[in-house]
């Protein structure tokens, strides 16, 4: 195994070599870029956008969210990321009253785990305003069409649709339509689901937008990183901006996203590993993110065996074994929006797409079922099957 690794950035080419071998030539000047704010991240003279993903490491307190977001914009992140999710949206009723009994739980079901962190709009408006006045740009994930509406309302600088959504092609469709920039990770996902994001775009007439190299498992190891997808990604999609959105452990394999040509790089964001909830163990502290962003401001290049690991070859993007747990447990599945009888014929807006239990139909399958026929009634919430339709009848 390769055990080395150096780089080298000689004016606005990064190169990055393995020892004798040629690795990498990020040409600076041709990169696309996604407008932020009046920002064209990507450009040559623009810095590296850096996202402080507080998610819901707030512990659903609205004075340690305002505390974190005084603290990204302490340390130099240019823009703070929450996650709104309308519940009865995201999840359907048996999802929500599933027990949950963890030490990271909130409540005895999972829907009392989730309220107990979510905050309302109003909470969101008071969040928003407060990082206007300490000058930090404020934005969240949309988990569900109703949550991005809410956030087009709010009229934020840019709109996040996370990994669990990126298969959701009814909610792409609808932020493609939208004038706010968008920005979508790609964990989870195959190559093929990716093509599928950048066609909704193409055919929105949608240019401003990003994707991001993920990998949804927390933490992530090193091997698993897969930072050649982002390479893999600027060849498919020259014309679109990628990012990086890690989780895995320390800073050295962002730096090396960075490298790669990602000038967009979010990261989860704490103010104590040890507290309460999943996510903080792949989170950065406001340390280590301030460290990251002073060596990218100096041009820092990382090093060591960690890194060379991330930079293993690849032979394609897929779904990798280690996100298996997070697509099981919060991936999409097409359910019904309302009660439907035998011989309906399945309109778009009678499929919502949602976390579910069981798991059943995967959401970029949903314009798969549009227009079959019903053989039995079906109740709101309940999963969609494809043995639910008479055959060759659409």
């Amino acid at each position: 195994m390769r055990k080395a690794i150096t780089f080298e950035r000689t004016k606005n080419i990064c190169i990055i070599l393995f020892p004798n071998q040629f690795l990498k030539s990020v040409d600076c000047y041709n990169m696309p870029s996604v407008d932020i704010d009046g920002r064209k991240i990507g450009s040559p003279d623009e810095d590296v956008f850096f996202i402080a993903e507080i998610g819901q490491n707030h512990q659903g307190n609205l004075k340690v969210a305002k505390q974190m977001i005084l603290e990204a914009k302490r340390i130099g992140c240019d823009c703070v990321k929450f996650q709104k999710s309308d519940l009865n949206a995201k999840f359907t009723k048996t999802a929500l009253e599933r027990v949950y009994i963890s030490k990271d739980s909130w409540g005895e079901t999972y829907g009392d785990h989730k309220r107990f962190l979510e905050f309302s709009i109003e909470e969101y408006k008071e969040l928003q305003e407060y990082a206007d006045t300490v000058g930090i740009l404020f934005t969240a994930s949309a988990m569900d069409e109703q949550s991005l509406e809410m956030l087009d309302s709010l009229k934020v600088p840019f709109i996040k649709i996370g990994s669990g959504d990126a298969n959701n092609f009814k909610l792409l469709k609808k932020a493609a339509q939208l004038q706010a920039p968008l920005i979508i990770s790609t964990g989870m996902q195959t190559i093929n689901t990716v093509k599928e994001i950048a066609r909704i775009m193409e055919v929105a007439q949608k240019t401003n937008f990003a994707l991001m190299h993920c990998v949804s498992s927390y933490p992530t190891s090193p091997n698993n990183c897969r930072l050649k997808t982002i390479p893999l990604l600027q060849k498919m999609f020259p014309n679109v901006h990628i990012g990086y959105s890690g989780h895995e452990i320390g800073i050295e394999i962002s730096s090396a996203a960075i490298n790669l040509g990602a000038r967009i790089i979010e990261r989860h964001f704490t103010l104590g590993k040890g507290q309460k909830g999943s996510d903080h163990k792949c989170s950065l502290l406001p340390e280590e993110f301030e460290e990251l962003i002073h060596r990218t401001r100096l041009g820092y290049q990382p090093v060591g065996q960690e890194v060379s690991v991330a930079l293993e070859d690849i032979e394609d993007k897929i779904i990798l074994d280690c996100e298996m747990n997070c697509r099981n447990k919060l991936g999409k599945s097409l359910v019904y929006k309302r009660a439907l009888n035998k011989d309906d014929v399945i309109q778009e807006d009678d499929i919502s797409v949602k976390v579910s239990e069981p798991f059943g139909i995967t959401g970029e399958q949903v314009f798969e079922v549009i227009g079959k026929v019903l053989k039995r009634n079906v109740r709101e919430d309940d999963n969609v099957y494809f043995t639910d339709f008479f055959d060759n009848i659409c």
